[in-house]
């Protein structure tokens, strides 16, 4: 037993209103500059849908991720060293620009000095690439509320993989919301596909990087990835992807998306996992056993060996109780609500989702019953099979089994909590009934309803907070035309001024978070950047003179 760790994210599906506030802060933070402005290192997508790019999930199409051959190994869907080097120069299987949306911005000029007249000018919308006139067809959330469902929908790879009767009756049967990063997975497939070896996956936090400097434009990362996760900028000639910000994870901040989560639905925490058992888990014949197969990869982190072997990988202690205190760890394996995102790309992704309840209890309030009742809700979940069986072409690699047991979970501790809430004495067989005792479920509403801030996020800090000891002179991220990390920046807003951003300034900037006062650069004039304000401090010139709080 190899003990690594591993930075994990959970989201509660159940919490999404579809408001895009992670993809609009990540797109401000990371992706607001020439070449990027079809990227969406997050992005909301609505279920059912084709999602972004359109139609991601069909390998047959796209062959992305690996598959298992005859002799029981593991290979890439897209070929190995020789199939690549034959399509390296024209790699056909990759989404075009019509699979993303051309990106656009819109005439303003025309509209601000036209002339007057009896018609209302407007706007028109011009191409960002060549910069002429063009017509809206599709963007990153173009399926957005089942806009346009009959047309646009039956193209959702998932829904052409369930019942004729699913899609008869979809407009009845539900629809839900899906936020989307970087699976950040054990068993990348990108990393595998790159032929520079500009991608890797980091050994101490797991988070997949892209080294821009070995980094050759070959794209081979794109086709790879069957989550379609990885971007090409056009202008510099690199690959891009999702960092999961270890800028601000690695002391201890969360990722921007989660920062800014209006539903309060993301979960990061720390795991350990069996290194030595990735590819065993990746590897099992049938793909409804991958589900269990990567639950079984992850340890307790309260097992005394599994903190002997931790210690003996050089991790420290610090990691090893943010690992027992790990929200993601309770939801997947404690309390076992999570589910991974298409397991049957065998990536073992480590962003993980607990399905939607919502569709069930609609179901059955519209009919006129109490859509919080034991019975009602463990029936409709018997007799609707139309959300469970979409949902398990999502999370289970069409396995309906995993996803009934996790929705009866979720409808049990919505039972159990109402008595609770409304002063009756607790029914005991009700958390019985889904294998779970009255103290475990009350802790899983607790997670999933009421946590705190600390609760939510447990990320342990990447370095000491020892400024003297350590020389960082640039930054990583400042490659030509990169996000970098002068200006306004994910850092709140001392982030302002042109500093090099060093661990010193990092764990200032951490400080800064806590404390009453301006932390860092108080004595420099700065810009403010509201998203990511904390309320603490006022910067100079926020408020007209004479209004100062």
């Amino acid at each position: 037993m190899k003990v690594m760790a591993q930075l994990a994210m959970v989201m509660n599906l159940d919490k999404c209103i579809g408001c895009h506030t992670c993809s609009v802060t990540c797109k401000q933070a990371w992706t607001n500059r020439s070449g990027t402005e079809y990227v969406w290192f997050n992005n909301v997508e609505t279920r059912p849908g084709q999602g972004y790019p359109r139609t991601y999930e069909d390998q047959t199409r796209w062959r992305g991720g690996w598959e298992r051959d005859k002799r029981g190994r593991l290979r890439l869907r897209d070929g190995g060293r020789l199939a690549k080097l034959l399509k390296i120069f024209a790699n056909p299987k990759m989404p075009s620009l019509a699979d993303y949306y051309e990106p656009w911005t819109y005439d303003y000029e025309k509209l601000i000095s036209a002339p007057l007249g009896e018609q209302m000018p407007v706007a028109p919308p011009r191409s960002l690439i060549s910069g002429k006139p063009m017509k809206v067809s599709w963007s990153a959330n173009w399926d957005d509320d089942l806009g346009g469902s009959p047309e646009i929908v039956p193209g959702d790879p998932v829904l052409q993989q369930v019942s004729e009767r699913v899609r008869l009756e979809l407009e009845q049967a539900f629809m839900f919301y899906l936020p989307r990063i970087c699976e950040h997975c054990l068993n990348p497939s990108c990393v595998a596909s790159c032929p520079s070896g500009a991608m890797y996956k980091r050994t101490e936090d797991g988070i997949v990087l892209v080294d821009q400097d070995r980094c050759r434009g070959w794209r081979m990362c794109v086709s790879g990835c069957p989550y379609k996760k990885v971007y090409f900028n056009h202008k510099t000639g690199k690959a891009e992807k999702c960092t999961l910000c270890y800028p601000r994870i690695e002391v201890g901040l969360p990722t921007v998306c989660s920062e800014t989560c209006v539903g309060r639905l993301r979960y990061l925490g720390l795991v350990l996992y069996d290194v030595d058992r990735v590819l065993e888990a990746a590897s099992v014949e049938r793909e409804a056993d991958l589900y269990p197969a990567h639950r079984r990869i992850l340890l307790n982190p309260n097992d005394p060996d599994v903190i002997a072997g931790a210690r003996a990988e050089g991790i420290p202690d610090e990691w090893i109780e943010a690992a027992q205190r790990s929200p993601v760890y309770a939801l997947i394996n404690t309390y076992q609500v999570a589910l991974p995102l298409h397991p049957e790309f065998r990536t073992v992704p480590m962003v993980w989702y607990i399905p939607p309840l919502s569709p069930v209890v609609d179901a059955i309030g519209r009919d006129g019953h109490d859509g919080e009742d034991l019975g009602n809700l463990f029936g409709a979940l018997e007799a609707l099979r139309i959300p469970v069986e979409y949902l398990a072409g999502l999370f289970t690699a069409g396995e309906t089994t995993p996803v009934e047991s996790v929705l009866r979970r979720l409808a049990a501790m919505r039972s159990y909590m109402r008595d609770i809430n409304l002063g009756r004495p607790t029914q005991p067989h009700i958390p019985e009934s889904v294998g779970m005792t009255e103290e475990q479920i009350y802790q899983m509403y607790r997670l999933l309803a009421l946590a705190k801030y600390e609760d939510r996020y447990v990320i342990p800090t990447a370095y000491e907070v020892d400024a003297d000891a350590v020389e960082e002179p640039g930054c990583s991220l400042s490659f030509d035309g990169g996000p970098g990390m002068y200006g306004s920046g994910p850092f709140g807003e001392a982030s302002g001024v042109p500093l090099p951003v060093a661990v010193e300034t990092f764990h200032a900037l951490r400080q800064r978070q806590t404390s009453e006062g301006m932390a860092a650069n108080a004595n420099r004039p700065s810009r403010v950047n509201l998203l990511n304000w904390d309320g603490r401090g006022v910067p100079p010139g926020m408020f007209p003179r004479g209004r100062q709080p």
